[in-house]
């Protein structure tokens, strides 16, 4: 779905920065170019960024001391 009409910008295009690594709004303004006009999609974009980096998180292994 298109996320920024603006600048014609897809969720499918934001999750796909967020695999490369970009992790908040301001980079990924400057690599799609998402809230730079209207700023309406700001929220959305931000939400769909956030879901993504969750979904990438590594696991942490816990690992119990002796005690």
């Amino acid at each position: 779905m298109y996320v920024c009409l603006c600048k014609s910008v897809t969720d499918k295009q934001i999750r796909r920065a967020a695999a490369r690594g970009v992790d908040n709004l301001y980079e990924l303004r400057e690599n799609l170019g998402v809230a730079s006009g209207c700023g309406k999609c700001a929220s959305m974009a931000q939400s769909i960024l956030d879901e993504s980096n969750a979904s990438h998180a590594q696991p942490t292994m816990y690992v119990p001391s002796s005690a």
